[in-house]
């Protein structure tokens, strides 16, 4: 049986962010699932890669400056029917509330725990992504 591959989009304007997240999730979040990554640094390459790609997961730094995770999310789900699932990385576990507001299908918090990253990130994939 060979793995799935599925294409993860990370977004943060911080290289190390970005850098991070894609070692907390690595190459193999699950048996069976392979991920690719591509990324983000603004709002524009975000739609960009949604659109030019077939994109099954967002990763998004709820913390990016000037466009944040959180507008990024809601602004793509708005505007697409198709809008890949979602994933916002939050500082604090209290934002929660904005990330529900926001229609995002997870969040993880800063700093990324690799453990619950990568099977987060799996879930998310098996559950949302075709087959």
């Amino acid at each position: 049986m060979s793995d799935r591959l599925c294409t993860v989009l990370l977004y943060s304007d911080d290289p190390q962010v970005r850098d991070r997240m894609r070692l907390a999730v690595g190459t193999r979040p699950a048996p069976g699932l392979r991920v690719e990554f591509v990324d983000a640094s603004d709002y524009a390459g975000c739609v960009r890669l949604v659109d030019e790609y077939e994109i099954h997961l967002m990763l998004l730094d709820g913390e990016a400056s000037p466009g944040g995770g959180l507008g990024i999310a809601r602004q793509i789900k708005d505007d697409r029917d198709d809008a890949p699932p979602t994933c916002l990385v939050i500082a604090r576990a209290a934002d929660r509330w904005l990330a529900a507001y926001a229609e995002v299908d997870a969040t993880l918090v800063h700093p990324l725990d690799p453990v619950t990253t990568g099977a987060t990130v799996a879930e998310l994939l098996r559950s949302h992504a075709p087959a």
